[in-house]
């Protein structure tokens, strides 16, 4: 029976991955270089398949006449007002609220840390919709996405089952991270992640596609589909 559901963060509930690389791509390409967009993907919703850092690596092929920390700040000033400006994505809402109104329990599990997570859901007005929001901060080092640590103790701190509950993700490091738990995963890729080919236990293009109602169509799926 499906008790609760879990949300990924960026790129999921805002989409901060798109202006991200729409950025840095900007940025590359004012000093005559190209963003390599493959690396790039690689870290996206955790870091456990790349190390890779756009701001040190263009500063290593300016052969260090650019400034790793100026790129940073830079980066970080364009990209902020440009995710501050967007919306929350499309269905994540009505979802929410349709789960909570059959007493479903909520939560956030991220590979980002708090003060970015929590900041963000106060701010679009949605933190009070969770139970329990975990994130990097929450799990040892070096074990966020695609490690299963995130989730799992999503599981624990909402005392429900890996049967009992369903993922959002649009990341291949989230869904990974999913799997590796044994919940099953709604993959939601956004206009950066779906180039990637990311798919789940069910792949959609906006959770606005996804009726809560359909969910629960799928219980039987959900209940099995790791236990089988």
């Amino acid at each position: 029976m499906l008790k609760a559901l879990i949300f990924d963060f960026d790129g999921l509930i805002l989409d901060t991955e798109t202006p991200e690389v729409l950025v840095w791509q900007s940025i590359y390409k004012e000093h005559g270089f190209e963003l390599p967009v493959h690396e790039w993907e690689k870290t996206i919703g955790g870091y456990g398949i790349s190390n890779f850092n756009p701001a040190e690596y263009l500063s290593h092929l300016s052969s260090g006449q650019l400034d790793s920390v100026s790129l940073r700040t830079r980066y970080r000033q364009e990209v902020d007002e440009i995710i501050h400006a967007s919306p929350i994505l499309p269905g994540v809402v009505d979802m929410i609220e349709q789960a909570k109104e059959s007493n479903l329990r909520i939560a956030i599990g991220s590979s980002s840390p708090h003060s970015w997570v929590d900041t963000h859901a106060k701010r679009l007005g949605i933190f009070h919709y969770f139970d329990n929001i975990i994130c990097a901060d929450d799990v040892a080092s070096g074990r966020t996405k695609p490690n299963p640590d995130i989730y799992l103790k999503a599981l624990e701190q909402l005392d429900v089952k890996n049967d009992e509950a369903v993922i959002f993700e649009d990341s291949i490091n989230g869904v990974l991270a999913a799997r590796r738990a044994g919940i099953f995963v709604v993959a939601v890729p956004n206009q950066l992640t779906a180039q990637m080919g990311v798919t789940g236990d069910i792949t959609v293009s906006s959770l606005a596609e996804l009726s809560f109602q359909a969910l629960l169509s799928n219980d039987g799926r959900i209940s099995h589909v790791y236990n089988a």
